[in-house]
């Protein structure tokens, strides 16, 4: 099993040139850009009922830069809700983060999740 995986792993690395893999780490930074450029606006926003929306919104922009942006939003995503599992928050909520998570990540649109009344500046 361990010749088997080493081979396919081999084969892949070998099989992406150099070029592939900095654009994918590139694609990972803006999209770990866009992750924390949504986080930040939901803080400044701070408005009710918009959390979802701006879930949505960061793992929408961070998976249109590329393969590397849909890997950055997904661990930033699971990180981020697995922390907040530690800190005591509810099951519920957290089922509901990352069914706005995957919603932006596979590209529907984030203003599916958009409330009322939430400023034209986000």
């Amino acid at each position: 099993m361990k010749l088997l995986t080493g081979l396919v792993f081999c084969s892949l690395v070998m099989g992406v040139s150099s070029q592939g893999w900095f654009s994918f780490l590139g694609e990972a930074y803006d999209g770990a850009q866009d992750m924390w450029r949504a986080y930040s606006d939901m803080r400044e926003a701070d408005y009710i009922n918009a959390d979802k929306y701006f879930h949505a919104r960061g793992n929408y922009d961070a998976a249109q830069r590329g393969p590397g942006g849909v890997w950055a939003a997904e661990v930033i995503s699971n990180a981020r809700e697995d922390i907040q599992k530690l800190l005591g928050r509810g099951a519920e909520d957290t089922l509901a983060d990352q069914a706005a998570n995957e919603w932006g990540r596979s590209g529907k649109d984030p203003n599916h999740f958009r409330p009322a009344g939430l400023p034209e500046k986000y």
